[in-house]
């Protein structure tokens, strides 16, 4: 596996790089997300409770100990509560978006390293058939199959690992997409429940 490596070129290198930012980049929002789901579950029914008793002071204890994008949220609402409904959705709106772009963190780069890992494969092979051929030229044009088969197979080393780096980083990328909007979904869920219970306690 080394011997294919070098035997692919300098562009490897890069491509290696590639792989490991994606996967750096994958692991930690995997965690990241992880601690958001544990921290903010069943948060929004729980405040809405507090809120409903008249435990208003708990409930804002209770969203900003939990430290999860759900509690800020919850936060930013309780803080403006004497705000008009319309005022007040809009607050929950641009704070649900903050989080959302918070959690899109490193996202655009996952989706940069999927486009450009193939192409720095592809630029790989270009180069390497060009030497391939001027190698061809300086023997005359006297090679043999063989030699000709040996410079084109290192030289879709790199178009290869190129790849082999990208698949499962796109993959990774629409994997992550999809939890964050999931989470999206949760965060608004939540928000409508608080809302009600805010609402419900002012008639």
């Amino acid at each position: 596996m080394t011997d294919f490596f070098i035997k692919g070129g300098i562009l490897m290198w890069p491509i290696l790089f590639c792989s490991a930012v994606g996967l750096a980049i994958f692991m930690e929002r995997m965690v990241s997300f992880a601690r958001m789901k544990k921290r903010g579950a069943g948060l929004s029914e729980k405040v809405a409770l507090l809120w409903m008793d008249g435990k208003e002071k708990d409930a804002l204890e209770e969203a900003e100990k939990s430290g999860s994008p759900m509690g800020r949220i919850l936060v930013k609402a309780m803080d403006v509560k004497g705000l008009d409904r319309e005022m007040l959705e809009t607050v929950i709106v641009n704070a649900t978006e903050e989080e959302v772009r918070d959690m899109s963190t490193y996202i655009q780069t996952l989706a940069t390293i999927g486009n450009i890992a193939p192409l720095l494969g592809l630029l790989g092979t270009v180069l390497g058939m060009i030497k391939a051929f001027m190698v061809i030229q300086n023997m005359g044009g006297k090679v043999n199959s063989a030699v000709l088969a040996g410079g084109i197979w290192e030289a879709m080393l790199t178009t290869a690992f190129g790849l082999a780096v990208a698949l499962p980083v796109m993959v990774a990328h629409s994997y992550l997409i999809g939890r964050i909007e999931s989470y999206e979904a949760r965060l608004q869920d939540g928000s409508v429940t608080f809302m009600k219970a805010l609402f419900s306690g002012n008639k």
